[in-house]
């Protein structure tokens, strides 16, 4: 696929390293050309010096035959102008731009931009770390129905079935984050300590899920 990045700062420049080096053909967008020494030597994309939401700067990039484009500057306003141009000019199905104020953030992905919002992220991130509790939405579909959560697992759960925790819970289970790395689990796979959980669930019923998850699995009768 070919990717375009506005964008040549550190996150910028590590995706496109990172999209490269999966095979992907990659052009990345700055209007400071000294922006792309980041990029390294061996980078064989696309250095275009401009402007991400000037069209021809964007045609110079091959946004037309682009199955993606990342937004990434330091501006929000630049990320989500470019990202909308991105997909309402040229058609491009995979679009997604960083935001710093959260609030813009929901906004935009009620407008059908997804969006990241670095600040809060990190913020929530660090927090899940420190205080394990409760379900960090991950993704909201755009009626805000279904939602995408990590949710903290009692440790009475360790040693259960994905099976039990979804019959339970009335959750989906999407992955687990095990010692760093993400799995697919089957209905088969045992909680082990550590383990997060990242479930799809009914947004009406977030606290009636996470009250299950606290409380652990319900006693057997004949216990």
């Amino acid at each position: 696929m070919h990717i375009v990045i506005m964008g040549c700062g550190r996150v910028g420049s590590a995706l496109a390293q990172t999209l490269e080096q999966q095979g992907h053909t990659v052009a990345v967008i700055d209007q400071d050309p000294t922006a792309f020494r980041r990029l390294g030597p061996g980078f064989g994309g696309r250095r275009v010096t401009g402007i991400g939401f000037d069209q021809d700067t964007l045609r110079e990039a091959g946004i037309e035959e682009a199955g993606a484009f990342a937004a990434v500057s330091s501006g929000d306003n630049s990320n989500i102008i470019s990202a909308r141009v991105a997909r309402e000019m040229f058609g491009v199905q995979n679009v997604a731009a960083r935001i710093y104020d959260p609030r813009r953030a929901e906004v935009y992905q009620r407008l059908g931009i997804p969006t990241v919002a670095t600040v809060r992220w990190t913020a929530d991130q660090m927090l899940r770390r420190l205080l394990p509790s409760g379900a960090e939405p991950l993704w909201r579909d755009p009626t805000g129905g279904v939602q995408l959560a990590e949710v903290h697992a009692s440790p009475k759960w360790v040693g259960h079935k994905i099976s039990r925790l979804q019959e339970e819970t009335g959750v989906r289970v999407a992955f687990l984050t095990r010692l760093g790395e993400s799995m697919l689990p089957s209905s088969q796979t045992v909680l082990q300590e550590g383990d997060l959980v990242h479930v799809m669930m009914r947004t009406d019923e977030v606290e009636k899920v996470e009250a299950a998850f606290a409380e652990g699995p319900e006693e057997e009768s004949g216990h």
